[in-house]
């Protein structure tokens, strides 16, 4: 993260949704909008000419839309991180987003408080992963519409971390993790920071993905 300051790029094709978004962070000191794109192509073109901490990025846009810009954005040499916007019953375009190496995500009904700390999570160099809407939209993404690959390898993986990349898995947070194997906060991070180097992991989210992946319940 740049400073103390996080800056964020809004993209969504509603001028009212991103003139909310822009009022709302304009009265937190922490938070700054560096610029606004209606439209995925806009949003590439601008990332890479402000570089900001942040995209919150809509996922229905016409032309390019937020899960391509997403991809474009997570794979290049900048690696964004971006914290895509959905409706709840879209899930579809959340698995979609998440293979495309969003962050995490939001849903639009969402208190505008819980956006603001979304934003500040990501930012951080974190995942969102909610306890209850992403838990269920992680376990549809992981039985996903495509055919059954084989069981993913952990090369290097301990028992140990094994057994906290379960409970990551499960959407665990790392307090959560400590107490349910009786470790401490700061261990349990020790772990999960581990198994994102050896499992060459973007974020919580990417561990997560894994975790279904090698089948780990």
């Amino acid at each position: 993260m740049s400073g103390a300051t996080i800056r964020v790029v809004l993209v969504d094709d509603q001028p009212l949704i991103r003139a909310g978004l822009r009022v709302l962070v304009a009265d937190h000191p922490d938070l700054e909008i560096v610029g606004e794109a209606g439209t995925g192509e806009e949003a590439v073109a601008l990332v890479r000419a402000v570089r900001p901490d942040v995209v919150l990025m809509d996922l229905r846009m016409p032309g390019m839309d937020g899960v391509e810009a997403t991809r474009v954005l997570a794979r290049g040499p900048d690696r964004a991180r971006v914290l895509v916007l959905t409706t709840f019953d879209d899930d579809e375009h959340v698995h979609a987003a998440l293979r495309a190496g969003a962050s995490g995500f939001l849903v639009k009904d969402m208190a505008l408080e819980d956006i603001l700390a979304a934003i500040r999570v990501v930012a951080a160099g974190d995942a969102l992963i909610a306890p209850s809407v992403t838990r269920r939209l992680i376990e549809r993404f992981a039985a996903g519409p495509e055919p059954p690959r084989p069981r993913r390898a952990l090369p290097g993986v301990t028992d140990r971390e094994r057994e906290v990349l379960t409970l990551v898995g499960r959407g665990l947070s790392n307090p959560e993790i400590a107490t349910d194997l009786t470790i401490s906060v700061a261990t349990a991070k020790a772990h999960v920071s581990r198994l994102l180097t050896k499992l060459n992991a973007r974020d919580r989210v990417h561990l997560v993905i894994i975790a279904h992946e090698a089948d780990l319940k």
